[in-house]
């Protein structure tokens, strides 16, 4: 089977406005994702509401869209997200832990996010959220080190991981909307009442605390809350 992974990242710079740093991950069998992604598109069609699906758009007038949405995500049984939140990045020692980089301790993240996700019997589509030009060499060794923690040494787990542009990518966009969500909970500020009844939905369909990892049993809905040591 091969598997199609749609990933995001929200706050991911060492110095910006928030001290929560997220890293999440729609997946589902490849075979799937084209009806996913058509269903998708009818729901904001039917809902007027065009454009790229993310989180920072999320408000009171269009609410019963990103409502159904979250409704979608849950009664669909071929869906799957994992996330991976860390609470506090002004905790981080990056010099004594990362090599004094920043992006080390990204790419770090990204793999133990995706790592509970690969299957050695499996083949991977990765597509990551294009953020700048400068990670291409990155994105290639995170593929590496990847397939040899899984002992794939021929590389054929992950068959491809690459950037790619989330307004063309329909279930990229569903990332950003869950991870937005999930950030915003843990920052714990005031926000706008659309927003803060799409957290209400998805953490009542969860069914636990977004502020808790979830068990690794958990395929649904994974949440790992990163502390540091």
């Amino acid at each position: 089977m091969s598997i199609a992974i749609y990933c995001d990242e929200s706050c991911h710079l060492e110095h910006d406005e928030s001290n929560v740093m997220g890293f999440g991950a729609i997946w589902t069998p490849r075979t799937n994702v084209r009806s996913l992604s058509a269903q998708l598109r009818d729901m904001k069609r039917r809902h007027r509401a065009a454009g790229e699906l993310k989180w920072t758009k999320v408000s009171k007038s269009k609410l019963d869209f990103y409502q159904e949405v979250v409704d979608w995500f849950f009664d669909s049984d071929a869906l799957h997200f994992r996330a991976l939140l860390v609470p506090n990045k002004q905790a981080l020692d990056h010099a004594k832990f990362n090599q004094g980089s920043h992006d080390d301790f990204y790419y770090k993240m990204y793999f133990s996010m995706l790592n509970k996700i690969l299957s050695p019997t499996e083949q991977h589509e990765i597509y990551l959220d294009i953020k700048d030009t400068r990670s291409n060499r990155k994105v290639k060794k995170l593929r590496e080190v990847l397939c040899n923690n899984q002992y794939d040494f021929t590389g054929d787990m992950v068959a491809r991981i690459q950037q790619a542009r989330s307004h063309e990518l329909e279930l990229m966009q569903l990332t950003d909307l869950i991870l937005g969500a999930l950030v915003h909970r843990h920052r714990g500020i005031e926000t706008n009442y659309g927003k803060q009844q799409v957290i209400q939905r998805i953490e009542g369909l969860y069914g636990r605390s977004l502020l808790k990892s979830s068990p690794l049993s958990s395929q649904k809905f994974n949440l790992f809350v990163w502390r540091a040591q």
